[in-house]
């Protein structure tokens, strides 16, 4: 059993599949999808399925035998992120610095949440390069760092209730490299990187001179009246902008920012049940939202990215065409003036996904679970979906 709603009434697990495999085809007969979203919802159908194929766990000991199914490996699927986050955050903690860092987001106006769906690949584009330029431009100021600063920013399109709402955050080092690479020149105060009105008013401005020049490109379509009426509220109106120092320091910079970097719009966690009044599903507070399946539906497709768009960014010292010079340097610099070298970092890179849960969580998969003592062989299934010629690896 999975928890329970007001009355007391208690329900079986629930994953978005179910959803999906209940209702999605319904609400594909009448609703028009982009091709992402098609394949993001068939693939979750199918993640970890017989569909997929996969493979069959033997123990050589004592004849135990499990089937286990493959992944879709999609990005937008909920049951497909823990082992991809794990790996990010190995990869990256590489370049983590013996300093503090911040955590800034920077949110669009409700004005912008209305924008025809059509555009949002250059809504997305232009959030990411204002924001980070917002942030280096002040860096790089003279009255204040006068010094680049690194940055590594991910996009969010959800609330909680999974409305649209296109945010950005960033995890930001409290300091930076001066331009001729000999001094690391830290924020003066440990308690707020830049003032927050000032980013605020500078990212509002940096944007919306973006749109602007997108729209004299020609990628709107829409009258130059009502074009001017919109960038005029956008001005008009205050910019939100938050930041804070977050927890737990240098070395709880990258764990932290993987909270977010490979979370989807709902987890299946949150689900609490689907009935003939509709899905429900936990926001803050442990307040639970009851959405009609294809209102549930059409709100975790709203979040479906443009296909291949990148929803992590590097940027100032962590762009890769020099983070590996940048970071060293700062890293020494940074170390001579503290006189305590960090420990170096050594990345587990290009384990296989059993040393990976070995390792990080102290799971040996390849043991058999009745006798504790055999080893599981692995024996192909075929998959059963026609339209797949090869199944993806297993995860």
């Amino acid at each position: 059993m999975h928890g329970c709603l007001p009355g007391g009434e208690r329900y079986l697990p629930l994953e978005i599949a179910d959803v999906f495999r209940a209702h999605g085809a319904a609400y594909r007969q009448t609703r028009l999808l982009t091709a992402v979203q098609l394949q993001a919802m068939r693939a979750i159908e199918a993640c970890r399925t017989a569909a997929l194929g996969g493979h069959l766990d033997r123990c050589k000991s004592c004849g135990f035998e499990s089937p286990s199914f493959n992944s879709c490996r999609n990005r937008h699927c909920p049951k497909c992120q823990g082992l991809r986050q794990l790996r990010w955050i190995a990869a990256r903690s590489r370049w983590i610095l013996p300093t503090h860092y911040f955590h800034v987001v920077f949110t669009l106006p409700a004005e912008l949440r209305e924008f025809p769906r059509r555009y949002r690949r250059v809504l997305y584009r232009l959030l990411f390069e204002t924001a980070a330029q917002a942030l280096l431009i002040l860096g790089r100021d003279p009255q204040r760092l006068g010094a680049t600063i690194g940055l590594t920013a991910v996009l969010h399109t959800w609330t909680r209730d999974l409305r649209f709402h296109p945010h950005l955050h960033c995890i930001v080092t409290g300091g930076g490299l001066t331009a001729d690479g000999q001094h690391w020149v830290g924020v003066k105060s440990g308690r707020f990187l830049f003032p927050v009105k000032v980013l605020s008013q500078f990212f509002r401005g940096k944007f919306v001179a973006a749109l602007r020049h997108e729209y004299e490109r020609g990628e709107f379509e829409m009258p130059r009246s009502e074009f001017d009426r919109l960038t005029q509220r956008l001005y008009d109106q205050e910019w939100v902008v938050y930041s804070k120092r977050p927890f737990g320091g240098a070395k709880q910079v990258y764990r932290y920012l993987g909270l977010y970097t490979h979370r989807v719009a709902i987890s299946n966690s949150r689900l609490k049940a689907m009935n003939d009044q509709g899905v429900h599903f936990l926001t803050r507070a442990g307040k639970v939202v009851t959405l009609s399946p294809s209102a549930f539906i059409g709100r975790f497709l709203t979040h479906v990215l443009p296909k291949g768009f990148v929803k992590v960014r590097h940027y100032g010292l962590l762009a890769s065409s020099h983070v590996k010079q940048q970071i060293g340097r700062a890293r020494e610099l940074l170390e001579t003036n503290s006189q305590t070298p960090s420990a170096p970092f050594t990345s587990p890179l290009g384990l296989s996904w059993q040393e990976w849960l070995r390792l990080l969580l102290g799971v040996d998969v390849t043991r058999c679970p009745r006798c504790q003592e055999g080893t599981l062989v692995r024996v192909p299934l075929p998959s059963q979906l026609v339209t797949h010629p090869r199944a993806p690896p297993s995860v």
